[in-house]
């Protein structure tokens, strides 16, 4: 029997099975589809998701297929500034870029080619689940070969449906979705330019223009994206014609600059699912939520997902926490991601306005005083941590003295960063789920003082479970939220 059965092996499941399979769990992958999408989907992923990729010993070989992206602006149709949302190129708080473009097949492929290192990591491709049974003590599957008709059976103690918005185990678990209304449909044209473009820019741009709201991405190596808001009367068949795609493009490239690689018409949601867990089933990724691509966090929001749910099952597989961690996924990740959708749909409200007279008094009032947008910061919701004002967030990264980032050495374990004199007080030991780092880089020892505590706990998804200001609840601390799985 497997640990966990993961259904769907797009970014969100691939991550997944990389951190449950180097801790050893035995997983299944079910893909119903035989290869990678090859075509361009998600463009944009974040520092924090970097430090994601980290965690799983990918970044060697996915950074030379990155950009460092320098933000994005929002333009009104003369081109005057609304919202500044550019980010730096210097190494953020989380120890990497704050912004990096992407091609999704490159990086499926680094994640699935990091998999087959992890041997307990077994992937069926051209094979669909249909049926999910669960049991007391496991789930059971059935699966169909796609390529020749047969029907399987799968065991596994926990299923995870990384199966995407319209999810089967979502459905099996009966799960019902919050509506946050926005529901736009647009146009994504991805184009392979034949040279180099300088002249478009490296920044994203929205422009506000009522008319017809549209998006430039800047993409890596000669990959551009636009989207075009449909507008009333806009045909959606006839307009992913050639004829169509380059009559709308004609402002930025003709037919001789590049091929369109891919013309498709979606529709934007902004939902999130009420109930990301039923006893020995959960979901993850957009199967539990689905956010407009305004500030570019969909994919983003899976792979967080992905780490903060990783750590728990293996906790729980492994006896060393009870099942009920397992209900602080949602708790935790559920109104993280609603900030991040509730702030998407305030930026395409921006965008999305193609009302003349409220588009002409949008403009001269933020164009006056153009907005400099920060990306939200949001900590968790209740749940493996200790609130407040530290506990709950994602901790930097800082550089240590020899140039090594942070959280080379953690492992997949807690962290106990300590000041050196609260050490020697205490007297705490690291052991198979702890490490005990010394807090001697200059960085980290400032990191203690900002905080104004002496030691800080950190769980294997790099966020803050609990701090002490006092050498004396140091043990305490450990003791309640490694150790016993029982939080304060």
């Amino acid at each position: 029997m497997h640990d966990v059965a993961i259904i769907g092996l797009g970014p969100c499941g691939a991550s997944l099975a990389n951190l449950l399979g180097q801790q050893g769990l035995k997983v299944l992958v079910i893909e119903k589809e035989g290869d990678i999408f090859r075509l361009p989907r998600a463009i944009h992923f974040d520092g924090e998701c970097m430090r994601a990729f980290q965690a799983m010993g990918i970044v060697g070989t996915l950074y030379p297929h990155l950009l460092v992206s320098p933000g994005m602006k929002f333009v009104d149709a003369a081109g005057r500034v609304l919202i500044d949302y550019s980010r730096s190129r210097e190494l953020g708080p989380q120890g990497w870029h704050p912004s990096y473009r992407f091609h999704q097949p490159q990086l499926e492929e680094v994640l699935r080619t990091r998999m087959h290192d992890h041997e307990t990591v077994q992937v069926r491709l051209r094979h669909e689940a249909f049926s999910i049974e669960p049991k007391a003590d496991r789930v059971v599957l059935r699966v169909e070969n796609m390529a020749s008709g047969r029907l399987k059976t799968a065991q596994a103690r926990y299923v995870v449906g990384c199966d995407g918005a319209r999810s089967l185990v979502r459905r099996f678990m009966g799960t019902e979705l919050d509506d946050m209304n926005s529901h736009e449909r647009w146009l994504v044209l991805d184009v392979l330019l034949h040279r180099d473009r300088p002249d478009l820019g490296d920044h994203s741009i929205q422009y506000c223009d009522p008319v017809r709201p549209s998006t430039y991405v800047r993409g890596v190596g000669n990959r551009r994206r636009w989207e075009l808001m449909l507008m009333p009367g806009d045909d959606p068949v006839s307009i992913v014609r050639p004829e169509s795609v380059w009559a709308l493009l004609a402002r930025w490239v003709a037919p001789e600059d590049g091929v369109i690689e891919r013309p498709a018409v979606y529709t934007f949601h902004s939902v999130v699912a009420r109930g990301w867990r039923r006893d020995r089933l959960l979901i993850a990724g957009d199967a539990a939520h689905q956010t407009p691509p305004f500030m570019g966090q969909g994919m983003c929001a899976g792979i967080r997902d992905a780490f903060n749910l990783a750590w728990k099952l293996v906790a729980v597989v492994k006896g060393q926490f009870p099942p009920s961690l397992l209900d602080t996924y949602e708790s935790e990740r559920s109104p993280h991601v609603r900030e991040f959708i509730e702030t998407a749909v305030r930026l395409g409200g921006v965008i999305q306005t193609t009302d003349e007279a409220i588009s002409r008094e949008r403009d001269a009032r933020m164009s006056a005083n153009p907005e400099v947008f920060k990306t939200p910061q949001p900590a968790l919701g209740p749940g493996w941590h200790a609130g407040g004002n530290v506990a709950g967030r994602v901790a930097p990264q800082p550089l240590l003295d020899n140039g090594e980032r942070f959280d080379d050495g953690l492992g997949d374990r807690f962290a106990l960063i300590v000041a050196p004199d609260a050490l020697r007080a205490c007297a705490v030991e690291g052991h198979g789920q702890l490490v005990v780092r010394e807090a001697k880089d200059a960085a980290v020892k400032q990191w203690l003082n900002d905080l104004g505590c002496v030691a800080l706990l950190l769980r294997p998804d790099r966020h803050i479970a609990a701090v002490a200001t006092q050498a004396a609840d140091i043990n305490d601390m450990v003791q309640r939220y490694v150790a016993e799985g029982v939080p304060a």
